[in-house]
């Protein structure tokens, strides 16, 4: 993929994840109760905050080190955000989060990294 593409890519599917973050905000809200409603809000505060920093920081990305980072983190926020929600609506084990923690955590010091490159 092109880095043009990729960046593209990377802005769109960060609106959508961050659109994904408050419609399941919403439903944990109203539709979740208990720890069911704890771990969703936790999925939906990654998936929002990611998702936005994605659409944003996309674009000021030039190099491919950059590009790296933020497919870690949307990688990360997926398995983190997506293993709890799974746990919820399939009774999926949360196996995935901690992997995806790990990815997010080191997706920003890359990012961190490829911006004192700049």
């Amino acid at each position: 993929m092109k880095p043009r593409s990729a960046h593209r890519a990377l802005t769109a599917v960060g609106a959508v994840l961050a659109g994904a973050g408050v419609a399941l905000s919403a439903y944990a809200a109203h539709g979740a109760e208990g720890t069911a409603r704890a771990n969703l809000q936790s999925a939906a505060l990654f998936a929002l905050v990611h998702g936005v920093a994605l659409a944003a920081l996309s674009r000021q990305t030039p190099h491919r080190l950059g590009t790296a980072a933020l497919s870690m983190l949307l990688i990360g926020v997926l398995l983190f955000s997506g293993s709890l929600v799974a746990a919820h609506f399939f009774g999926a084990p949360t196996r995935l989060a901690p992997a995806g923690g790990s990815l997010l955590i080191l997706g920003w010091l890359l990012y961190a990294a490829d911006a004192f490159r700049r």
